[in-house]
């Protein structure tokens, strides 16, 4: 089979088969000319909701396999699954929400030891244990503010007896939350006791083989857990049903290094990933020089808990993915270009895989046990991204350039198309090298888009992740400004209309780029920071000092924070701007949305302004995504004076000339 220069049929990429006559898109047909923006595209709001499934976290046991998936049209809600024997049964209770808050971002909200559950519903956040039969215990106190004690990253001892988990207390009579590692008796008898305090923040203890030791992750402000950390083992005791912790001791990490992920093998040896020589490499502890180095980083800022990059197989064996150019790879399945989630159950290996054309899946042994939804679109409009590198400030910057693509359309052959530069949030994160649709969204309908991996972004090694230490809203900005002028110059798009669109500290990017330089013609701001004093002052306890390493010490640094702040700079924001943010949001609260709305709308600058009811950080309901996105489509088609396909949506933009 031979794959048309339309793409209407074809081998797509990656060794999906799609076929144009199950697709209904015929090879002989013209495509229809009709300016960039304005074309139909399959790909709509509901696309991305309906029946889809955010798969995180998976878990392999000896016959079955366990994951959880978050739905939005069930309102965001996380449910747990479980595979056995091909069969596949939801076995959270269809009122639980399988989520937690610890650092406000979760992860690693339930873990599977021998076919039993332990999971965090989000309504109360404590903890329970579910059985296959259904049976279900409460495990944790009830706190005495509510919602008050929160649990993540958990693993259960040899005996079965003690969960070993990470709490975070809140306490209106601290100034901020603690953090702990305690064991949690799973017979119900709310029996909980600490075994380590006093760092301000702990991750990932995992406990021996054999049952006899325990290792974990700590941290102390102002880091973050991908710049210092320590690497911690003790000797786990156990005597009259008490656990307690002795020989207390650091094995790895310090100042210039983090250490994550770490891991016991099969014969009980201590693994983990640190970054002391840039990349992200396996070391073992007892050995300093890495035992396994790829041509990436294996790592990822573990900005949530329970990620994990690499498992052993029972002969010790390592399987691990790593980043190389921007890119996922991982031997033995180079049809996918995406991984998480990586863990093993003796020799059972399962993990969590999408493509350039495939969202995520759930591989068990090589076999595809819940794949991802069957998409009817043609193998064009689903192609792999550019990666392209450009210069930056006399630097070097990375990016994933998609192109407009959509077999039923071109655009008249004297225009170019507008442009969408993606700003990333984290904004230690980094542009993701798998199937979006929210991407294709844009592009089948005409839009160029560039995802940036600017200065600061994972994926690079630590030298790449420093370079915005002191830099925030300049590197990062100065590497989007930039990606879109590289393609103004390549001749790809238009250089009228440039976009720029970011959310939590991408959108910090968005509102500084369109501040304090001209190139970009419109912005997207979605819950990002306009203040970053306020943000300062009013954050949850895992960032509130993350700004002291990206601007500077706060109070001391107090005029920096104002120079860099778009909300004291608006003199030159004349751009159109829509700003789409949640209401419950804790980790950029509405008031910083709130006071760049208000200020632009004093000034005369055109701007909408849509707050999302019971939302918080990042949009989950099915209802909130298709709105946010359609009045984004809208506000670009008032804009640039073109009407978008399909689109039936009332938006109210302040100031726009009629």
């Amino acid at each position: 089979m031979v794959l048309s220069e339309t793409g209407y049929c074809g081998l797509a990429r990656f060794g999906h088969v799609i076929l144009a006559l199950t697709l209904g898109y015929p090879t002989n047909k013209m495509p229809i000319t009709s300016p960039y923006g304005t074309w139909s595209s399959p790909i709509t709001p509901d696309s991305l909701v309906a029946g889809a499934a955010g798969i995180s976290e998976v878990v392999p046991q000896r016959a079955s396999v366990w994951w959880s998936e978050s739905r939005p049209s069930e309102g965001g809600r996380t449910a747990l699954m479980r595979w056995q024997d091909g069969t596949v049964q939801e076995m959270s209770p269809a009122e639980a929400n399988i989520r937690t808050t610890v650092h406000e971002y979760g992860g690693g909200s339930w873990w599977v030891d021998n076919e039993i559950a332990f999971y965090v519903d989000y309504a109360d956040q404590r903890l329970r244990s579910l059985s296959c039969e259904g049976e279900i215990k409460l495990l944790s106190p009830v706190p005495v503010q509510e919602r008050g004690l929160r649990y993540a990253d958990f693993r259960v001892t040899a005996d079965g007896s003690w969960l070993i988990a990470v709490q975070e207390q809140h306490d209106q009579q601290r100034d901020e939350p603690e953090n702990s590692i305690v064991a949690i008796a799973t017979d119900g008898s709310l029996r909980c006791r600490v075994l380590a305090k006093g760092a301000d923040f702990y991750g990932s203890p995992r406990i021996s083989p054999d049952g006899s030791q325990l290792c974990w992750v700590q941290w102390d402000h102002p880091n973050m857990p991908w710049d210092d950390t320590q690497l911690m083992v003790a000797n786990l005791q156990q005597s009259d049903s008490v656990l307690s912790l002795s020989d207390i001791r650091i094995v790895a990490g310090g100042v210039g290094e983090a250490v994550v992920q770490p891991e016991w093998s099969p014969g009980g040896q201590l693994h983990y990933l640190s970054d002391r020589q840039d990349l992200w490499h396996l070391y073992r502890d007892g050995s300093a020089a890495a035992v396994l180095k790829l041509d990436g980083d294996i790592g990822y800022p573990p900005w949530v808990f329970g990620l994990s990059r690499y498992a052993f197989k029972a002969d010790g064996t390592v399987i691990a993915a790593c980043y190389r150019n921007g890119i996922e790879v991982l031997d033995g399945f180079e049809n996918y270009t995406a991984f998480h989630s990586i863990r093993s159950c003796g020799d059972n290996v399962s993990m969590v895989a999408a493509a350039w054309d495939a969202e995520f899946s759930v591989i068990f042994n090589s076999e595809v046990i819940r794949a991802a939804r069957k998409l009817a679109y043609p193998a064009s409009m689903l192609g792999a991204a550019e990666t392209i590198s450009y210069p930056s400030d006399g630097e070097t910057a990375h990016a994933l350039y998609f192109k407009p693509a959509n077999p039923e359309f071109q655009a008249p052959a004297t225009e170019k198309p507008p442009l969408i530069v993606l700003a990333h949030g984290g904004p230690t994160s980094q542009a993701r090298s798998h199937l979006s649709l929210g991407r294709q969204f844009w592009t089948s309908r005409g839009f160029a888009v560039v995802d940036v991996n600017y200065r600061g972004s994972s994926g690079f090694g630590r030298r790449y992740r420093k370079k915005l230490e002191g830099q925030w809203g300049l590197v990062d900005v100065e590497d989007c400004v930039n990606a879109a002028r590289y393609l103004v110059q390549r001749g790809e798009v238009d250089g009228e209309r440039l976009i720029i669109r970011g959310g939590s500290a991408g959108g910090f990017t968005v509102l500084s780029a369109l501040t304090f330089h001209d190139t970009f013609t419109a912005g997207a701001n979605m819950y990002g920071v306009a203040d970053l004093e306020a943000l300062a002052q009013d954050t949850h306890k895992f960032e509130s000092r993350y700004l002291d390493r990206l601007v500077g010490p706060y109070p001391e640094s107090t005029e920096l924070y104002q120079e860099r702040s778009p909300i004291h700079h608006l003199q030159g924001f004349d751009v159109p701007l829509i700003v789409l943010q949640g209401s419950e949001d804790a980790i950029v609260p509405p008031n910083q949305s709130r006071m760049i709305v208000e200020a632009l709308d004093k000034k005369g600058v055109p701007v909408a302004y849509l707050e999302f009811e019971g939302e918080q950080h990042g949009f989950r309901k099915a209802e909130t995504i298709k709105q946010a996105l359609l009045s984004e489509l809208v506000f670009y088609g008032r804009v640039f004076s073109f009407d978008p396909a399909d689109v039936d949506v009332t938006l109210d933009i302040r100031n726009l000339p009629t």
